[in-house]
């Protein structure tokens, strides 16, 4: 990972960071990470036909649709497409098609439900 001069300053090039699975059919890349307060910045993949279980967002999200769609509780993003989550929201995620979204979240999420 490459950082600047300045400590609180991240790049992270394209072909850095390693894709780990999180779930069945979904896969994280890490590009920022905060041990301290949670934070996070990830891009997540969804395989076609992959599910994620009821999670709760103590500090929101924001979620931004690179390819693909993806369902997050009632609402569906594709492409370009922007959510945001307010801190306590809770919902399922999945993906028929597959896809690929950038996740920001300012602390951890706590899975709910370990059922799809």
């Amino acid at each position: 990972m490459s950082s600047s001069s300045e400590s609180n300053t991240v790049l992270k090039r394209a072909p850095e960071g390693e894709w780990k699975p999180v779930w069945d059919g979904v896969s994280m890349k890490v590009l920022r990470s905060d041990t301290t307060t949670g934070a996070s910045s990830v891009l997540l993949r969804f395989e076609a036909g992959a599910t994620f279980p009821v999670h709760n967002h103590p500090g929101g999200e924001e979620v931004y649709g690179l390819n693909g769609e993806v369902r997050l509780g009632d609402d569906v993003l594709k492409a370009g497409d922007y959510l945001y989550t307010s801190p306590g929201a809770k919902h399922p995620a999945s993906s028929e098609s597959g896809c690929l979204i950038l996740v920001i979240t300012p602390k951890g999420i706590e899975v709910l439900s370990r059922e799809h």
